[in-house]
């Protein structure tokens, strides 16, 4: 298990020190709008791409997906491990096909120094005794949680600019928020504090052992935190049928630790209503933690999330 986390850790630091690449990531069809250092009052500025489909027609409207670890999903020559989440080949095969909505993407960059600090959810710390709590914010989230103002940051003023500026339906049916790893997590919390903005999220591999990246913490530890953001989601959940939510993992490396959170999590699911109407769970044989991984099933969640 120390040997999965230092890898994960590994992954972290050289998917942060990407956010500083400066070149526009290339696409294979629609057209990438850079949005430089989009500055904010919440949190650090951070580059935003804006993806607009083939024939992107501003007489019409178009759904919106809002997307974590921005850098990582158009273009394997700009990201550290040469994998991407090929999101613009995803979509455009998609939308001919009819089984999804018109729609863009908003990829929004880590921020290169407090991607843990953004990602994970405040929540989370609900219950920790002390000096537990404070060894976690001082250790992992660099004495400052911010996941409350990441998401205000996208609510308030990311979600207002991209409104005005794109031809969009602003209504949360028709606005979806997705992420993997601790991108799942704060995905997942802004379904549950915004679900007047977010009609529906997509949680792939979502890292349920939140603290788990620091060698730092036991598994006991490990486990309340994650049981106290679990807690969370049973008060929160958005009542059905108000919203969707997706959620899965794989089987290999780093996911391989995620089924017995995830299972907890859908108990969870299961006693507040939601049914295969609104929600899916989804398990994949031989699949690790990885854009490669992800890619090969994004149309999954989106059809889901999305589809006509």
């Amino acid at each position: 298990m120390k040997l999965l986390y230092l890898s994960f850790l590994t992954a972290l630091l050289f998917c942060c020190n990407n956010c500083t690449e400066k070149k526009i990531p290339e696409v294979s069809s629609g057209k990438l709008i850079r949005i430089e250092n989009f500055r904010s009052k919440f949190v650090n500025p951070r580059n935003i791409d804006v993806w607009l489909p083939e024939g992107y027609d501003s007489d019409r409207k178009y759904a919106v997906i809002y997307m974590h670890d921005g850098q990582m999903l158009f273009d394997s020559t700009t990201t550290w491990n040469k994998q991407e989440w090929h999101v613009d080949e995803v979509i455009t095969k998609m939308i001919p096909e009819g089984k999804i909505k018109d729609c863009i993407v908003v990829a929004i960059c880590n921020n290169i120094e407090y991607r843990n600090t953004e990602y994970f959810p405040s929540v989370a710390l609900d219950g920790l005794l002390e000096p537990t709590r404070s060894s976690i914010v001082k250790n992992l989230l660099k004495d400052k949680p911010q996941s409350d103002n990441y998401l205000k940051f996208i609510v308030g003023e990311l979600k207002p600019y991209i409104d005005k500026t794109f031809s969009t339906y602003s209504d949360p049916l028709n606005t979806i928020i997705l992420g993997s790893d601790m991108g799942g997590l704060i995905s997942v919390y802004a379904f549950c504090k915004y679900p007047e903005v977010f009609g529906g999220a997509a949680c792939l591999s979502t890292h349920w052992p939140m603290i788990g990246v620091s060698l730092l913490y036991n598994r006991k530890i490990i486990d309340n935190t994650s049981g106290a953001f679990r807690d969370y989601l049973s008060y929160n959940l958005p009542s059905p049928p108000r919203g969707k939510i997706y959620f899965d993992y794989g089987s290999e490396k780093l996911d391989s630790l995620y089924k017995p959170y995830q299972q907890l999590v859908d108990t969870i699911m299961k006693k507040a209503g939601y049914t295969s109407a609104n929600w899916l769970t989804r398990e994949f044989m031989n699949a690790d933690h990885s854009e490669r991984s992800w890619s090969k099933r994004l149309q999954i969640p989106l059809e889901f999330l999305l589809g006509k």
